[in-house]
């Protein structure tokens, strides 16, 4: 390593890669770890919901009387979704808007009686989201969030240049060397993992993207001046006020007239839709979590996470007949790409196997965090923060500002931090010197880090 290291181009990166790296490592330990939990989310609902399930079946009353009962035990709610039950003996799901402007799930058992209720904010995955989206800080930790994010994605990028062979045998490359014990099984631990997990993770970090604030923002007018839209987007990003749930406007009551068509005869075609669990129906006018309020139709859908299996079916309100229908296949290409990213994201594309391989690059992505804290300090001295050494020699270094000013492009985040970087290096570092010798920072240079 030591001829390696005197190399100007390895040294630059070493050194991209190991800031980013010591930025990331929180955001790495937190959204892997609520990542990884989130993954189950469907489990997590089911558990949280076992005492509505496998109930007695006789005296079974209509799909209409359980929403009643629903509405008789919260004065003033209004009527937003009723969640089809899974199997005979579950409780159906009436969604409501309370007049306080908040929401509530009720469990209605199958002879017309209330048997609970639950917020659907405080479910342990809306717990999860929160954290892994947001850093229960609101917008601040979503921009937090995409700029871990971009960070992560040159970490990755520059870790890969670090780990190849060069001529070295598999040992240390494509298998970590664990006999030595010490610096070397420690960083082989952390290169052999960051290599078998950096494809896994980009399609991640890639995937979170359209989930994000300023990122999201620059897509959507993309894909407006491209033509690229075809319908309201069904994920939630960047500051579209449909991508996100407004309780409030979606607490309102239905707005049209009452439907002449029960919803007993809406459920019994949808049985026979098969559609993908849980599945909803929602009544003529009732708000939407995306896009605009339901039409003047009865509405029969799905919430299910893996966004390939998703249609729509619109029913007449006086006579129950289908007037529409409209799935994932009638998309735009874009968003069928993104509806894709998002499933595979959350776990959710193909089931316990998307889910298994989501907890095992979240783990290869916490190892990876851990053994890199570990490196860092050990070889950290006690006056400085112990960053690889600033190469002499920049005349060789044109690939990485061109591969950093690409990645800038694409990441607006990155390009307005390295632009911040370059500021602070220019007017705050010259002031304080030892605090830029304790960074491994030249102090009025240009941005070499």
């Amino acid at each position: 390593m030591t001829d390696i290291n005197r190399v100007p181009l390895y040294r630059t990166i070493w050194r991209w890669h190991f800031y980013a790296g010591l930025f990331v490592i929180p955001f790495i330990l937190i959204l892997s770890a609520t990542g990884a939990a989130y993954l189950f989310k469907p489990q997590l609902d089911r558990w949280e919901e076992r005492g509505w399930r496998g109930l007695p079946t006789a005296g079974a009353v209509s799909a209409d009387a359980q929403v009643a009962a629903a509405l008789t035990a919260n004065p003033g709610a209004s009527f937003h979704y009723y969640r089809i039950p899974e199997a005979p003996g579950d409780a159906a799901i009436v969604h409501i808007g309370l007049s306080n402007g908040m929401m509530r799930d009720v469990a209605v058992s199958p002879q017309g009686r209330v048997i609970g209720t639950a917020d659907p904010d405080q479910r342990i995955s809306a717990w999860l989201s929160r954290i892994h989206g947001t850093l229960l800080i609101g917008r601040t930790g979503r921009l937090l969030v995409e700029l871990a994010a971009s960070w992560a994605i040159v970490m990755i990028l520059t870790g890969l240049w670090l780990w190849w062979p060069r001529g070295r045998g598999a040992a240390g490359v494509l298998w970590p060397r664990l006999s030595p014990g010490g610096r070397t099984a420690l960083r082989d631990l952390h290169a052999v993992t960051g290599f078998w997990v950096s494809g896994l993770a980009l399609v991640l970090l890639f995937t979170a993207l359209p989930w994000t604030e300023v990122w999201a923002d620059g897509f959507r007018t993309i894909r407006a001046e491209m033509g690229w839209v075809s319908g309201v987007q069904d994920w939630k990003g960047g500051a579209d006020p449909h991508a996100a749930h407004d309780h409030r406007a979606m607490a309102a009551a239905p707005t049209g007239p009452a439907p002449r068509a029960k919803l007993e005869y809406i459920v019994l075609r949808a049985r026979a839709e098969h559609m993908p669990a849980p599945a909803i129906i929602q009544p003529p006018g009732a708000p939407n979590a995306f896009g605009p309020p339901n039409g003047n139709v009865w509405t029969l859908t799905t919430l299910t996470r893996n966004r390939p299996l998703v249609r729509k079916v619109s029913y007449d309100p006086e006579t129950s007949l289908e007037v529409a229908r409209s799935g994932f296949a009638g998309k735009h290409a874009i968003d069928r790409v993104v509806g894709y990213g998002i499933a595979w994201h959350e776990g959710q594309l193909f089931g316990l196997a998307n889910q298994l391989i989501g907890v095992a690059t979240a783990l290869a992505l916490f190892t990876l965090a851990i053994s890199g804290f570990l490196m860092w300090r050990r070889r950290r001295p006690g006056d400085a923060l112990g960053a690889p050494l600033r190469p002499r020699d920049p005349a060789r270094l044109r690939g990485v500002a061109a591969l950093i000013l690409v990645l800038a492009a694409l990441l607006p985040l990155l390009a307005a931090s390295l632009i911040l970087l370059w500021l602070v290096e220019r007017l705050l570092l010259p002031r304080l010197p030892r605090f830029a010798r304790w960074l491994g920072v030249a102090a009025g240079d240009p941005l070499r880090l």
